[in-house]
């Protein structure tokens, strides 16, 4: 089904306007006990419609009704147990095993340290946790929910069914935003953006963009130019693997800039990995920019910004949510930039974006390649960046890459890559002693 995420300052006029069959409230880093907590719109109680509060949402939705939250002595993190102490629309008959009174329990990911500690009038406890008494709570009559556990991550094994539960039976929305549905609405939206401007877009030969690649090739066919900057810090051979996908099979239009040495030179004695992402992000604005003036007519630069991108960058219209790190999509463009941005993918998730991406013809091998860094191998090197660390670096890693493809651990992993490291030690090879660099590897699950 269709679904919008917003920020918790968005206007009561704005929640009204969007007519929401339903809201789920998220968790967040804030305590709702501190001074300027972000809230809920009061709008989100005066529609009518069901709420479900996650984690600080359930906190928000339970200060904000009436009730009250306190610090706990013992901040959960991790694995919890959640047994259901009454009957709920929202858990019944979800369970991953009964306790030897007969109840349910569920098997759930926490993460807080704030806990409700009375609930509102209305309110009834209908789960309980070691460490939070109050581990989820009802109001049948308004269908209004929360859950200080994470349904949303994987390692809450009955999450998806607790989501789908909300959503369809107590929203009663229709599953009906498909892949298909998605395509229609980027297209339609990026035709009536650009009209009959021409679009450049910033082909990195990761996944995102070259979803976009395809995406607009499909919505405004010839008036696509794709410059693809090759900085030096891809993954080996992938420059050529690229103008074969899209230039050879695709038939985008392709401008390949060779641009290594210019990288590298501005990165030349930098080591802090932030400083490395904006320089070479920077670098990509720039690029872009002297591209365009070479080409006649060109009004828009498009990227492929995902959703995580933003909230990683502290998307919220306020700035007060909590950075993680820069990304050269959302962060350092120039002021004076002549050209309007085109992110047509800026409210999905990688997920979704894959599926999009097979939808559209791409190769499938490249669509599920695991998550690559906008900035390349520059933020894999650490320490200063140099052309012969690249290159060591790109090696190992297609390497490991190679072998976890051979043996079948590939797809079962999320992400797996190799860091080189700026030091040196003594290892052995062959028959002798060798004095030589570092490469560490690292696969996620």
């Amino acid at each position: 089904m269709y679904s919008e995420i917003h920020p918790w300052d968005i206007t009561d006029e704005e929640v009204r306007r969007f007519r929401p069959r339903g809201i789920i409230l998220s968790g967040g880093p804030e305590s709702t006990i501190g001074n300027d907590a972000p809230a809920a719109p009061r709008a989100v109680f005066e529609l009518g419609v069901p709420v479900l509060g996650i984690c600080y949402g359930m906190q928000t939705m339970a200060q904000q009704l009436g009730g009250r939250v306190a610090s706990s002595d013992t901040r959960e993190f991790g694995y919890a147990e959640v047994t259901a102490t009454a009957p709920c629309r929202l858990l019944d008959g979800i369970a991953d095993r009964e306790d030897a009174q007969r109840r349910a329990v569920l098997d759930v990911w926490m993460s807080h340290g704030d806990r409700v500690e009375a609930l509102p009038q209305g309110f009834t406890a209908v789960g309980a946790s070691a460490n939070a008494p109050l581990a989820a709570m009802a109001d049948e009559a308004r269908r209004y929910y929360g859950v200080q556990f994470h349904p949303e991550v994987t390692h809450t094994k009955q999450g998806a069914r607790l989501l789908e539960r909300f959503v369809r039976e107590i929203c009663g929305c229709a599953a009906l935003w498909t892949v298909g549905n998605i395509i229609e609405d980027a297209i339609g939206r990026v035709r009536a953006q650009v009209g009959q401007g021409r679009v450049l877009l910033g082909l990195s030969g990761g996944v995102d963009s070259s979803v976009v690649a395809a995406l607009l090739h499909r919505a405004i066919g010839e008036q696509l130019v794709c410059v693809f900057v090759d900085h030096g810090l891809l993954r080996l051979d992938e420059g050529d693997q690229v103008m074969r996908t899209f230039a050879e099979n695709l038939g985008v239009r392709v401008i390949r800039v060779n641009a290594a040495q210019r990288f590298f030179a501005a990165l030349a004695g930098v080591t802090d990995p932030e400083q490395k992402r904006k320089i070479i992000g920077r670098q990509f604005i720039e690029v872009f920019d002297e591209e365009a003036h070479k080409l006649e007519g060109i009004g828009f630069l498009a990227q492929g910004t995902i959703y995580p991108d933003v909230i990683e960058s502290a998307g919220a219209r306020t700035g007060k949510a909590h950075v993680i790190k820069s990304h050269h999509n959302v962060g350092g463009l120039p002021a004076d930039m002549r050209m309007q941005l085109v992110e047509p993918l800026r409210e999905l998730f990688k997920d979704e974006v894959r599926e999009l991406g097979v939808e559209l013809g791409l190769p499938r091998e490249m669509v599920y390649r695991h998550p690559f860094p906008g900035p390349g191998l520059g933020v894999r090197i650490l320490g200063e960046v140099k052309p012969e660390f690249a290159a060591l670096l790109q090696r190992a890693d297609a390497i490991f890459i190679d072998e976890l493809r051979r043996h079948g651990w590939y797809d079962r992993t999320s992400q797996a890559f190799a860091v080189f490291l700026p030091v040196r030690s003594v290892g052995v090879m062959g028959d002798g002693r060798r004095y030589d660099y570092v490469i560490a590897l690292r696969a996620v699950e």
